[in-house]
């Protein structure tokens, strides 16, 4: 089971939540459990996260940890900053679409969370995703009530990313603010499609994908159908002229730079983020195979800016909309 991808995918999940956690969490229970008889349902907030399970809290979620990327960006969205986040300079990194506060506590690596330093935070909740060890998961759940959103689904996932929104604003009582975060969402892709539309660029063929340099070869990673940006392209009218097969959670394949050549003359788009070298523009530069490709000659070739999370949620993709239609129109 693999985590949102950061590194272009090389990251592994682990269990390790720390030593001690016994000492810090002793005499705590689950308190993922229904509402019983003598709850009550007037200051109590009970939800049903993505495995099926009930998870009932006292009352809107206010101290908060998240364990990914893409949760914690729709905490700062929905107007909560986090108590506690995993690898918060990876993300200042990656995300610069919804900025952390300074008093953020950094829990660990989003594989590895410490549920002793989660613990410390005394929260109300925390938010994971499936993409997070079952273990790692039960041992957080000692500590606090955990609610678990599915990190992405091939099938559906413009549709998951709201759902995820939708449920992390229950449990925090941000309903409010999640209407008007999707419709923003909305209206911004309506606007990029009706740009594009008007710049002839309707249909228009277009390529995403991430890579990276290891010795001298260079790995492809296409945003086949499926992918979340690649859908967000389709909701701006474009095509996706990727015919490989994505992973079933994630809509991403892989390449080469000999598979660059099944996309014809489409538009290419890519992402480079936290890569020391551009691993195209610098990557590839003297390679025939790249020189002789119809969008470098035509010079269709966009580095989008950095910090945006292409797994993120919907903060991200109104920044990524903006970059693509900067791009193909500016």
């Amino acid at each position: 089971m693999a985590i949102a991808p950061r590194r272009l995918g090389r990251c592994v999940v682990g269990v390790g939540l720390g030593v001690g956690l016994a000492l810090v969490v002793s005499g705590c229970g689950t308190t993922e459990t229904p509402a019983g008889p003598g709850s009550s349902p007037e200051s109590g907030v009970t939800v049903t996260d993505a495995r099926g399970k009930k998870v009932t809290l006292d009352g809107p979620a206010k101290r908060v940890v998240g364990t990914e990327w893409n949760v914690v960006e729709s905490l700062v969205t929905l107007g909560v900053q986090p108590v506690g986040a995993a690898d918060i300079k990876g993300y200042k990194a990656y995300d610069h679409a919804a900025p952390l506060s300074g008093g953020v506590k950094d829990i660990g690596t989003r594989g590895e969370p410490s549920a002793a330093t989660v613990a410390g935070l005394k929260p109300d909740l925390v938010v994971a995703t499936n993409d997070l060890s079952d273990s790692a998961i039960a041992q957080l759940s000692k500590v606090a009530p955990v609610v678990v959103v599915r990190s992405a689904d091939a099938s559906r996932q413009i549709d998951q990313m709201l759902d995820n929104l939708n449920l992390i604003a229950e449990a925090t009582g941000t309903q409010e603010k999640a209407r008007a975060e999707i419709a923003a969402y909305r209206e911004k892709v309506a606007d990029g499609r009706k740009k594009l539309a008007t710049a002839g660029l309707g249909g228009a063929e277009v390529a995403f994908a991430d890579g990276w340099k290891e010795g001298n070869q260079v790995t492809v990673r296409p945003y086949a159908e499926g992918s979340l940006l690649g859908d967000v392209n389709t909701g701006l009218g474009l095509t996706n002229p990727w015919k490989l097969k994505g992973d079933k959670a994630y809509g991403l394949a892989s390449t080469d730079v000999e598979g660059l050549t099944k996309i014809g003359s489409a538009r290419f788009m890519y992402i480079t983020n936290d890569e020391a070298e551009d691993p195209f523009a610098a990557g590839l530069k003297d390679n025939a195979v790249w020189k002789s490709l119809p969008f470098v000659k035509k010079d269709e070739v966009h580095r989008l800016p950095d910090g945006i999370w292409m797994f993120g949620s919907t903060a991200s993709m109104r920044s990524y909309v903006d970059a693509v239609v900067t791009a193909l129109t500016g």
